[in-house]
């Protein structure tokens, strides 16, 4: 429903004083007034109705790649629509897989439970993978749900929809995927793997220890030790099933790229994320690739993923500091055979930690920054919409000037948000549509803990004034 709030365009800043600032003022509000004006003309309500997304899957028509992005990683309504979206394109465009921003192994628990197989009985129990932080991230009610879905959709139409992980985190978990592969397979392979990944003996399954002393020239670097091992076993022929293959193969890629990444980690940020986004690129490729084999036609996949790695980094300020992401390769790889979404909101409430490895809480959003995406989008009056951006030049010209983008991860700090949290984007090159939820609720965890349930401290405490 349309709310009844008048727009009232604020003072950026830093902006000049005297009759010299009423008229920049003036000159500013009007300009917004007129993109404000504008927007309304290409909105798309969303209402609820089957029918919402008809406009968004003829626009995707068969891009074989269908990027599902989101402003947060703890808001209810992004999961919901990605979930709903992701339903449509599977009973109608026939997608083949879904690719996670989560850790391989346990996203491989999660791919054998929607096709029937492995001991889970349960959605739940299939998500009991997903231990390290941010658990709530993937164990969460509206996964869970839509879990049980594709399994029943799987096991009823004979489908074989997959669930893949496109992270690189579970360096130690992923040598003991390799090694367990090996030791039912071809127990001399094994030896000489458990030799090589001996190599990390040192640091007790501490990656993080592991990348800073092998960066420091304290302790010698695992890398030829993870790239031989690759080699090894992409060249294995034991006849065992081809998804097994697979899955150990992708385990000991992912072993030699987060090898790299932890050494990564404690030079150059933008080295470090490059190597995360450039790994996603060579999972979705190898998932490709493994699903390409059983067919003549080219695999179709939707990725669910944070906006941040989704949308085209070269549209923001992330791409101007040498920063790439998966969205970027995606499209510099496969061309219009990519779609991506992208999802905002203006406030309301956010699951998400105080800082890495605290516990979850339900944090109040504040309303967008002046000037923002999400306040102009905000003072477009609608509560949910799509915008279209691919093929829309009106549009196009009309949001070309780069604004801030809110973009909250798994730690939200409002009391420094615009430093934490904003970063300046060109819309129309960085998506090609954009969902909005002007007032957005907070993801429910699986593991409901006390933090979460009091929500967070407020910020007079303890005073109370």
């Amino acid at each position: 429903m349309p709310r009844k709030a008048p727009f009232m365009p604020a003072l950026p800043p830093n902006a000049p004083v005297g009759p010299a600032a009423h008229t920049t003022h003036t000159a500013q509000a009007a300009n917004t007034r007129a993109i404000v004006h504008g927007l309304r003309q290409h909105l798309q309500p969303l209402f609820g109705h089957p029918s919402d997304y008809d406009r968004l899957l003829n626009a995707m028509g068969q891009a074989r790649f269908v990027l599902l992005g989101e402003a947060s990683h703890g808001t209810r309504e992004f999961y919901r629509e990605r979930i709903e979206i992701t339903k449509r394109l599977i009973l109608e465009r026939r997608i083949d897989a879904l690719a996670l921003e989560a850790d391989w192994p346990d996203t491989w628990r999660l791919h054998r439970y929607v096709n029937g197989q492995g001991p889970d009985s349960s959605a739940e129990q299939a998500l009991g993978g997903f231990e390290r932080f941010p658990a709530w991230m993937w164990r969460n009610v509206e996964v869970a749900q839509f879990v049980d879905w594709l399994r029943n959709h799987n096991l009823s139409t004979r489908s074989a929809v997959g669930v893949y992980g496109l992270d690189l985190y579970s360096l130690f978990r992923s040598m003991a995927q390799v090694l367990d592969y090996l030791e039912r397979v071809d127990p001399a392979a094994a030896q000489r793997a458990r030799a090589r990944y001996a190599c990390f003996d040192h640091v007790r399954e501490n990656a993080q220890d592991y990348g800073y002393r092998a960066s420091m020239g304290w302790a010698r670097s695992c890398e030829d030790e993870v790239i031989a091992q690759l080699r090894e076993l992409a060249e294995h022929t034991a006849g065992t099933q081809r998804d097994e293959q697979f899955h150990a193969e992708q385990n000991a890629r992912l072993v030699r790229n987060a090898e790299a990444y932890y050494r990564s980690m404690f030079g150059g940020r933008v080295e470090c994320w490059n190597l995360r986004d450039k790994h996603m690129l060579q999972t979705v490729q190898a998932i490709e690739r493994h699903l390409g084999g059983s067919t003549s036609t080219p695999p179709r996949l939707a990725i669910w993923a944070h906006n941040s790695h989704l949308g085209d980094a070269r549209a923001t300020e992330m791409g101007e500091g040498g920063q790439c992401n998966l969205g970027q390769l995606l499209r510099q790889h496969y061309g219009a055979a990519v779609f991506n979404l992208g999802m905002s909101t203006y406030s309301g409430t956010v699951t998400a930690a105080d800082d890495w490895d605290e516990p979850a809480r339900r944090h109040r959003v504040r309303p967008g920054l002046e000037g923002s995406w999400e306040a102009l989008l905000h003072h477009s009056e609608a509560d949910r919409f799509i915008v279209m951006l691919r093929g829309n030049p009106a549009l196009t010209q009309l949001t070309q000037a780069p604004r801030l983008q809110r973009a909250i991860g798994v730690i939200y700090r409002p009391r420094t948000e615009r430093y934490s949290h904003y970063f300046m984007t060109r819309l129309p090159q960085q998506f090609d549509a954009l969902l909005h939820i002007d007032h957005s609720h907070a993801l429910e965890p699986l593991d409901r803990q006390a933090a979460w349930v009091s929500g967070e401290v407020p910020e007079t405490f303890p005073s109370g004034l």
